[in-house]
């Protein structure tokens, strides 16, 4: 068996292919560190995007050190300009200084020159020591010391900047050999000051709102448990409360997000004035401010400190030159029951905000523990609804509807789900039901009319069958005066035709014959379907069948559900579907789970249905997936 010495060709070999591999590192890491320091340039010195740059950058300072200093020992001082030296000489991104035996600048990179301040040519055959400030030289001596009895190693040295402000830069410092001689001395070092400076920002910005310079949702909930804790232990009650500013929406929508940012800076350095020493205010997020009051003698007080809040950003703000005057709500509420945690204390002042908001806002309310355990969780689905509608939480599911004799999908209905953060999908009987007493359907309803419409349009841009899409409309949409205008606006801005629309209203909204007349016919001029829902099971009348613009009639699921076993049921059934035929009007039958109430509908010309039988409601990638296969029964 053969040796292997030192210096055999085998070993040599698995040498250099390490070396290369490490030049093949060294490169792609740089490349990463530059691709990193680019996004943070974009994304205007996004701080923790620098910071990351910086840390890949030392990862390549590291391995670019073990080469330079192997190449030095293979090429010797006087002839180094092999292609990785050049590469590195010539680099902006990694500063490095070649010294001799004496500490004197043999060569040097512009990044280093840059560094410095300096041109390159200015500091080329100069001493590096008179560089540094005085309380570094001997640490900087020591490093040139030791390299040259061949050892490596990184110290944190203080350097003057030509223009004369202070750097902390970090070098690593190599020996450099010529035939196992020390002739020299390899730097390769990194600017820590903008390191520092960056990971201190990076600690600001995870505990301070960065626009308001207030303490953010983090820090609040930190200072408000240290507060409460005191307040425990010494027998003392806290006040929060809870601000959100009204209609601040219509400012930006009006004035645009720069004037809006300008009012909340202006809002904060109020609010901050009126507590004083007092407490702590912090922005929670968009134009909510929550504000910690930390010894208060009682409720009646934290009442008097939440109108004066509220008094303080009644009066005009100047924005720009132009006066504009702004409301607050405010929910407030005591540390008074010792079981509620920072959490608990947060939700029910949130929660009373919520009800100011419901009952015309510009007020303040204080929570109150008489609410029942049933309110309290109303209250809070409530309060979290209203939420819901800020972080877009809510989604839309597409139950198919298929014509009976084609057995093709010709429309879908458009029904809203919410995916709650923690809950998971909340069934729309437990929040509509809420939504509708509370007003906030409106919102909610003009929410999903945009959203159908412009998931419709996706799909006809997509190359997929066109077809309508139905949407209901509540009663609070319905009596808006200006509801056609409304549905006009959400047509041209998501470019749908009106024809690839259906709105679904109920009997009892039939009522107010003058309003629904001029509504539908408006809605209906415009080329929109309309279709009645849940037929049969409320205010029924056929003379509104017989005088409005219906197209379509809605069998309830209720009838459906029981045909085969409930001959009145049945009757019911074939007779609405004959008068309907007889006003020209379509009939589709929803809540169809069987073959046989499929087939009892197709026998009396029922035109279309849904129902699970076929579908559920599912998302939109499915009614895609079904179009795209040309999906029939």
């Amino acid at each position: 068996m053969t040796k292997r010495m030192d210096g055999s060709p085998n070993r040599r070999l698995r040498i250099s292919r390490s070396y290369a591999m490490l030049r093949t590192a060294a490169l792609t890491i740089s490349i990463v560190a530059a691709l990193f320091f680019a996004a943070s340039l974009y994304r205007n010195a996004d701080p923790v995007l620098e910071w990351i740059s910086s840390m890949i950058a030392v990862m390549a300072i590291a391995i670019t050190i073990i080469l330079f200093a192997r190449d030095r020992q293979i090429i010797g001082f006087r002839n180094f300009h092999t292609p990785i030296v050049e590469t590195l000489l010539q680099s902006e991104a990694v500063p490095l200084a070649i010294l001799d035996r004496d500490g004197v600048i043999m060569e040097m990179n512009i990044a280093s020159s840059n560094t410095l301040g300096y041109m390159r040519s200015d500091l080329l055959g100069t001493p590096l020591a008179p560089l540094i400030e005085p309380g570094s030289r001997n640490s900087l001596q020591e490093m040139l010391d030791n390299a040259l009895q061949g050892k490596s190693e990184q110290r944190n040295i203080n350097i003057t900047h030509r223009s004369g402000f202070p750097l902390e830069l970090q070098f690593i410092s190599s020996p450099m050999l010529k035939e196992d001689e020390v002739i020299g001395t390899v730097i390769v070092s990194q600017d820590l000051s903008d390191r520092k400076r960056n990971i201190e920002r990076i600690r600001y910005m995870a505990y301070y709102d960065d626009m308001t310079g207030l303490p953010n949702r983090t820090l609040f909930h930190i200072r408000m448990n240290e507060s409460l804790a005191f307040a425990r232990e010494h027998d003392r009650l806290i006040g929060l409360c809870y601000l959100d500013l009204d209609r601040f929406k219509l400012v930006n929508a009006s004035f645009g997000r720069e004037f809006g940012d300008m009012l909340l800076l202006q809002v904060a350095e109020r609010l901050s004035s009126a507590l004083g020493e007092q407490g702590i205010v912090a922005r929670m997020e968009g134009d909510e401010f929550a504000l910690l009051f930390q010894d208060i003698g009682s409720e009646a007080q934290l009442i008097e400190l939440a109108r004066k809040l509220l008094h303080a950003i009644d009066e005009p703000f100047e924005l720009k030159g132009f006066p504009l005057h702004i409301t607050g709500s405010l929910g407030a509420v005591t540390s008074l029951v010792k079981e509620d945690d920072g959490y608990s204390l947060l939700k029910k002042a949130d929660i009373a905000l919520v009800k100011v908001k419901e009952s015309g806002k510009n007020d303040c309310m204080l929570y109150s523990e008489s609410w029942s355990n049933s309110s309290f969780e109303r209250l809070t689905l409530q309060h979290e609804m209203y939420r819901a509608i800020q972080r877009k939480e809510f989604i839309l599911h597409y139950q198919p509807q298929y014509d009976m004799v084609s057995g093709m999908m010709v429309g879908v209905e458009a029904l809203v789900r919410w995916k709650h953060p923690v809950k998971g999908m909340i069934p729309p009987g437990d929040f509509i039901p809420i939504a509708e007493e509370s007003g906030m359907i409106v919102q909610i309803g003009d929410w999903v009319l945009e959203e159908a419409c412009r998931q419709n349009k996706a799909w006809q841009d997509a190359g997929l069958p066109p077809m309508p899409v139905s949407v209901n409309l509540s009663i609070r949409q319905f009596v808006q005066q200006d509801l056609a205008s409304k549905v006009a606006s959400v047509l041209e801005k998501t470019g749908l035709k009106p024809e690839y629309l259906d709105l679904e209203i109920t009997e009892s909204m039939t009522m107010d014959t003058g309003h629904v007349s001029r509504c539908l016919l408006e809605l209906t001029d415009m080329g929109i379907g309309i279709s009645v829902d849940d037929f049969g099971t409320g205010y029924s009348s056929f003379h509104y069948l017989k005088n409005f613009p219906i197209d379509r009639l809605k069998i309830d699921r209720s009838f459906v559900r029981d045909i085969q076993q409930d001959p009145s049921d049945a009757e019911i059934v074939a007779a609405i579907i004959a008068m309907a035929h007889n006003l020209n009007i379509q009939v589709i039958a929803e809540g169809v789970e069987n073959e046989e109430q499929m087939e009892f509908l197709r026998k009396h010309n029922c035109d279309e249905m849904q129902g699970y039988f076929w579908s559920p409601p599912v998302p939109s990638s499915d009614i895609e997936q079904m179009l795209g296969a040309a999906f029939i029964l």
